[in-house]
């Protein structure tokens, strides 16, 4: 067990700061100023309009484009789970790789393994966030097709179905957000494959780069303005 306390410390580092930063992101007053919450309020808006709108072609297709882009994410963490899994079945192949480099860093075939099935996990949550997300796009499709003519715009009606409508969307972007964080530390997860003191770096990295994305990029200052 003291042969692996740096590894288990290294992936205890990963998943806690996958977890404090997805919570941190989503259910805090500090998440609510991100560029993706800030998103969120043009979602209502794009909802409101449309509904003054009577012709919604273009709407549409916005909507079919978000579909494809979700699609797409779907389809390459599908591909990305059978390139962890021919990792795993090629364990000695890639074992005798790595012995033959200048510094030995190959790790004992068992740790290989458990390695190449935590990448093959968070691939499969990455599809099934972008999956998930697929879904709840073809919803809000529908809920557009039905939106309330521009004639009944200030009833009752068509203000509950703007709610429902935008409370989905808001899901569907929540879990697209989701897939694609996985995706950034899925990114980090691979320096385990060199060292745990790599782990350590990559996720500290992928950490700073997605926070600066959120609430320092020139796209968070451009919706904030």
């Amino acid at each position: 067990m003291r042969a692996y306390l740096v590894d288990i410390l290294a992936v205890s580092f990963f998943v806690l700061e996958w977890t404090v930063y997805a919570l941190t992101l989503e259910h805090t007053a500090y998440g609510r100023d991100s560029l993706s919450a800030r998103m969120h309020i043009y979602r209502e808006v794009w909802i409101r309009r449309m509904l003054d709108r009577e012709a919604r072609m273009v709407d549409m297709q916005i909507m079919a484009s978000l579909q494809n882009g979700t699609a797409f994410f779907a389809s390459t963490s599908l591909i990305a789970v059978g390139g962890a899994l021919a990792l795993l079945r090629s364990t000695s192949e890639a074992l005798s790789v790595l012995q033959a480099l200048p510094i030995d860093i190959s790790p004992p075939p068992a740790l290989w393994e458990i390695k190449c099935v935590g990448l093959v996990l968070i691939f499969i949550y990455t599809f099934f966030k972008f999956a998930w997300a697929y879904r709840l796009f073809n919803y809000v499709a529908i809920l557009l097709g039905s939106m309330p003519p521009a004639s009944q715009r200030d009833t009752p009606q068509a203000e509950a179905h703007v709610i429902r409508t935008t409370r989905l969307f808001e899901a569907a972007g929540r879990h697209f957000n989701r897939g694609q964080r996985a995706f950034f530390f899925a990114l980090g997860y691979l320096g385990w494959f060199v060292s745990p003191w790599i782990l350590f770096a990559t996720t500290a990295a992928v950490v700073i780069v997605t926070w600066r994305r959120q609430f320092a990029s020139s796209a968070w200052q451009a919706m904030g303005s």
